[in-house]
């Protein structure tokens, strides 16, 4: 018997949810019967029409909210505006690439409060929503450089191990209720964004496509395959069920053996 999670009348809440890994966790919850809500600091007609087609193919009821994750204030109306947050998905990130001594302190101060600080403030308003309906899920999305680390990314590594202890103590702190906090922890997931870099880098090494992938994109990824946005949209999902009831306080790996070295 295949195994099916059945989140029927959940509210879920994804932030950064309008392409790439936040989307396909919004499009899984849906198809599981969850209804959603979307988000990210864009308010454009293509960002409610994603709502809108998750609606129209999957039945349930899904609405865009425009936030900006970088303020403390819009990530709390979030939620707030939602109303209901049975299930929350921190998922809103950027990135930025450079030495400490020359990372521009506004990219740093914009990754920290965007990669992290949006999960405390959507978190600290969605836990009393929960606590309400005796029932609740936590789900933050880090990276695995969230339990490892690289040269030259110093804001987001930092930020993303900040995800896995925010995530730790969230646990602790409902590890008596009905109520689960974990992380995953994904290598390189083929978004349109990773799909959108592809011929740039063979231009640069001048490699072939299986090339770059093989040898740079995934070089960290003893897999040497991309994560699909499918496979973690499934992990979230299971992470929502009854299943996963006494997984709590965990960061689990989607990185093809990443952190296996």
């Amino acid at each position: 018997m295949a195994f099916t999670v059945d989140l029927s009348g959940k509210t879920a809440v994804i932030t950064g949810s309008n392409s790439g890994i936040g989307l396909g966790i919004a499009q899984e919850l849906a198809k599981a019967g969850a209804h959603v809500v979307l988000n990210s600091f864009t308010d454009r007609a293509e960002d409610h029409a994603l709502a809108e087609e998750i609606a129209r193919e999957t039945g349930v009821k899904a609405r865009y909210i425009q936030a900006d994750m970088s303020k403390g204030d819009e990530c709390r109306r979030l939620i707030e505006e939602a109303g209901v947050c049975d299930i929350l998905i921190n998922n809103a990130g950027i990135q930025h690439v450079a030495g400490i001594p020359d990372f521009p302190v506004e990219k740093w101060d914009a990754i920290i409060a965007i990669n992290l600080s949006s999960a405390f403030h959507t978190t600290a308003v969605a836990l009393p929503m929960m606590r309400k309906a005796g029932w609740g899920r936590v789900v933050n999305i880090a990276s695995a450089h969230g339990l490892t680390a690289s040269p030259y990314k110093s804001a987001y590594i930092a930020a993303k191990h900040g995800i896995v202890g925010l995530t730790k103590t969230t646990a602790l702190e409902t590890a008596e209720e009905p109520i689960t906090a974990n992380t995953i922890c994904p290598g390189y997931v083929l978004t349109p964004l990773v799909e959108s870099q592809i011929p740039d880098t063979m231009k640069e090494y001048d490699m072939s496509r299986e090339e770059v992938i093989k040898n740079v994109m995934l070089k960290r990824q003893p897999s040497k395959e991309f994560a699909t946005v499918e496979q973690m949209g499934g992990t979230t999902a299971f992470l929502c069920s009854d299943a996963a009831a006494q997984i709590t306080g965990t960061a689990i790996s989607v990185d093809g053996g990443w952190t296996a070295l």
